[in-house]
């Protein structure tokens, strides 16, 4: 990889880069992220179904090393025993009520707003509607969002952090120690409730560090989509043009947003073998990065890979929530949260712009968001 292509460049841009590095093959040897990056869409799906060549189960994993033990961190029957006592809460069916729970906290977060004239979308709407679905999912007793918000960016913090090369756990403790408290007295309070149920099967901390990394991936999923997929309307008034005239589009509009910048860009795996991959020479123990981001722009998958359509055909190819035995576990809710944000943001918001000066793009290295959605409306 070229000296002059840094972490901080990922971070902004790397589309480009993953781009001119897939003319190399699809994996390719990083540098800066010291491991091999899988950039193509066909082999990053084989590597994610994959958990006995390239897993999770690494004290190199940053996630595990944050808050423990979990689905995430796991595979094979460990990664059964974290995941199973969650799974049927994150079927369709179960998630009914929130679902329309969501619509409905959508539309009173708009309205909170729509009398001021503009805002800043993503931390207006993005943020508090991810927080208070999934605390309301999960059935924490005791806490309030913002608690929660504070908790999620801690861990969200050390996370990124080791990706740069530090760990300082200091800064997450207070907040895995205040969401084990959390769960403890949900469970103690709610003895039929749905984390009671899991706690049958895990201990108290199995429980914590699972919803932990349940609160994680879905407030910063969920925030990120809203953010991202208002971010692509607001910045092609030819799409926006055709979502206003057909709401019925709005699936169709989120789902290329979750393509074109998926919240998550990548995720981590480890050779557990010599292996070869693509006709790359694998060695055990080698870092494997499946780039989600370069497999969802993969020319060979996607035509116009860099464009927004909503008419793109096959949006739903996309390598967004990941494939294998670590698909995500709130595909449905992570949807239907987005669907309901924009959803109400364009009902009730009437001639919203972008405030071009105040806003700023997808951004981040392995989370990617827009960092500031700010926009104006009339108010009559």
């Amino acid at each position: 990889m070229p000296a002059e292509i840094t972490l901080d460049q990922l971070s902004l841009d790397p589309h480009q880069i993953w781009h001119r590095l897939r003319a190399e093959g699809p994996v390719v040897w990083v540098d800066a992220v010291n491991g091999w990056v899988i950039v193509d869409r066909a082999t990053a799906v084989a590597a994610m179904r994959d958990d006995v060549t390239f897993t999770v189960d690494d004290p190199r994993f940053s996630t595990g090393q944050v808050v423990g033990p979990s689905m995430l961190s796991t595979d094979g029957a460990a990664h059964d025993h974290h995941r199973a006592p969650f799974a049927d809460a994150f079927t369709t069916s179960a998630l009914e009520d929130t679902i329309t729970w969501c619509g409905e906290a959508a539309s009173r977060l708009v309205a909170s707003i729509a009398d001021d004239g503009e805002a800043e979308l993503r931390t207006a709407i993005g943020a508090p509607l991810a927080v208070s679905t999934i605390v309301r999912t999960l059935g924490l007793s005791g806490v309030d969002d913002a608690e929660v918000l504070g908790w999620y960016r801690a861990i969200v913090a050390e996370v990124e952090a080791i990706i740069y090369g530090g760990l300082d756990k200091e800064k997450s403790l207070a907040a895995n120690e205040a969401l084990v408290a959390a769960v403890r007295r949900t469970i103690e309070a709610n003895p039929a409730g749905f984390l009671a149920g899991a706690a049958e099967h895990l201990t108290t901390t199995e429980v914590a560090s699972n919803v932990a990394v349940i609160m994680f991936g879905a407030i910063e999923t969920s925030e990120a989509a809203t953010a991202n997929a208002l971010w692509h309307l607001l910045t092609h008034t030819d799409q926006l043009a055709m979502v206003l005239e057909n709401p019925t589009l709005t699936p169709a509009a989120v789902e290329e947003s979750l393509r074109l910048e998926p919240a998550a860009s990548a995720v981590d795996r480890y050779a557990t073998t010599d292996t070869e991959l693509a006709g790359v020479a694998i060695a055990k123990g080698d870092f494997v990065q499946v780039s989600l981001a370069a497999a969802n722009r993969d020319l060979s998958a996607f035509a116009e890979p860099d464009a927004y359509r909503i008419d793109r055909p096959n949006n739903r190819l996309s390598t967004t929530f990941a494939y294998g035995p670590h698909a995500c576990l709130g595909i449905h809710l992570a949807r239907a949260e987005t669907i309901a944000a924009v959803t109400a943001v364009l009902r009730d918001l009437v001639d919203l712009r972008l405030d071009h000066g105040r806003s700023k793009g997808p951004q981040g290295l392995v989370f990617r968001k827009a960092a500031a959605v700010t926009a104006t409306w009339r108010v009559d």
